[in-house]
């Protein structure tokens, strides 16, 4: 990308003229004007026109993000639904996959998050059993050691693609490769991943993927995508049901034989144009081209922390994502985090709960997060840097 492109980025995000540096897109990126301006738009025709009677409308952009989102994932529309957050979309798959029964496994990456983990309680109170696949000497998730791990009993393999607490980029095609082989169920959460880096869920050889809207797509907050392998639907009953993911038909009330059958009627199509414009933008600008961009500029983060004293940079793996976990020495995250607040820097933080398997392992209370995006530039660096030198102490 070229410097007149991130201006111009720059230029059409609130967020980016108000003063604010954001360097906190993994928690929740800034949309920009176009994609407020799409959810004001079907506000203001729902009020206008009526709200049940404006769902026309809103139904075709609701196609046209779905339509979007198949080809920023290389996936057919048909296997795209939209649910209220991400955690609610892995969820909803999960429960779809049982009953469990005792004796199941479920094989998990040691990164995984914390929301699926709670998840897999329901699973485990049935007797089955969560084990942890061991991590190469990188620290990522390693496929030889998962392919020793699998016999008749593996229900399930779940990874956390790009974890929560760090840069570390987990190599999930090759995990879908095992899955492949041995014919075991494999669930990909990529909240971390989509709007990122390129997803292709064809190559990665996955039945179910998930993200958030409000991540590094950018999209409106309570958006996410679940994405569902058709010839994999079969195997997913859904408990959770309406008229409209399972229709009435003169046999009955069918499930759509769909990703759809994860949806319900009641939608808020205000905030589904704005996912939609959110990922028109994003194929517009090119997956690669933003990938790029990104790990220029977290590389360029990651060695400028490591010449500030009392700084500890805790990314694991070979291959890097736009995520820097870090600790100052005397602060906690936390804090750090409120700090820069008041200067108007944002970035995130992380405690035991987010990725509890990996933190645990390598005795780490909390870390701060740096994550970046496309919209930051040199002027977003020198910024952060400088209030992170001051603070040192």
């Amino acid at each position: 990308m070229s410097p007149l492109e991130v201006r111009q980025l720059r230029a059409a995000t609130p967020g980016c003229q108000s003063g604010l540096v954001h360097f906190n897109h993994a928690g929740a990126s800034l949309p920009s004007q176009a994609t407020v301006d799409a959810i004001i738009e079907q506000l203001q025709r729902e009020a206008r026109d009526g709200p049940m009677e404006a769902g026309e409308h809103g139904a075709v952009m609701a196609d046209n993000a779905r339509r979007a989102a198949a080809r920023l994932l290389n996936a057919p529309p048909s296997s795209i639904a939209f649910a209220g957050s991400g955690s609610s979309a892995w969820n909803l798959a999960f429960q779809a996959l049982g009953p469990w029964q005792p004796g199941d496994r479920i094989l998990v990456g040691r990164h995984e998050w914390g929301g699926n983990l709670a998840s897999m309680q329901v699973a485990v109170k049935a007797g089955a059993r969560v084990e942890v696949i061991p991590c190469d000497a990188s620290g990522a998730v390693c496929p030889l050691a998962l392919t020793a791990m699998i016999d008749a009993r593996v229900k399930l393999i779940d990874l956390t693609w790009l974890p929560a607490n760090g840069g570390l980029i987990n190599p999930a095609q090759a995990i879908g490769e095992v899955a492949r082989r041995h014919g075991i169920a494999y669930f990909i959460d990529a909240g971390q991943a989509v709007g990122q880096i390129p997803v292709d869920v064809q190559a990665l050889h996955c039945d179910v993927l998930k993200c958030a809207g409000r991540k590094h797509l950018r999209g409106p907050r309570a958006t996410a995508l679940l994405y569902v392998r058709p010839a994999f639907l079969p195997r997913l009953d859904p408990a959770q049901r309406d008229v409209f993911s399972a229709p009435w038909s003169a046999q009955g009330f069918d499930l759509r034989n769909d990703a759809r059958r994860f949806e319900t009627s009641e939608v808020s199509y205000a905030l589904l144009a704005g996912l939609g414009n959110a990922l028109h933008e994003i194929n517009q600008l090119g997956i690669e081209r933003v990938w790029e961009r990104v790990a220029q500029t977290s590389a360029r983060i990651r060695q400028a922390l490591g010449e500030i004293e009392g700084i500890s940079l805790h990314d694991l793996g070979e291959h890097r994502s736009g995520l820097i976990a870090f600790n100052l020495e005397g602060w906690d995250g936390f804090e750090l985090k409120r700090q820069l607040a008041l200067q108007r820097i944002n970035i995130g933080a992380n405690n035991v709960a987010y990725t509890p398997l990996d933190m645990q392992a390598r005795s780490l209370p909390g870390i701060a997060r740096i994550s970046v995006s496309p919209l930051n530039d040199e002027g977003d660096i020198e910024i952060l840097l400088n209030a992170l030198r001051a603070l040192r102490g």
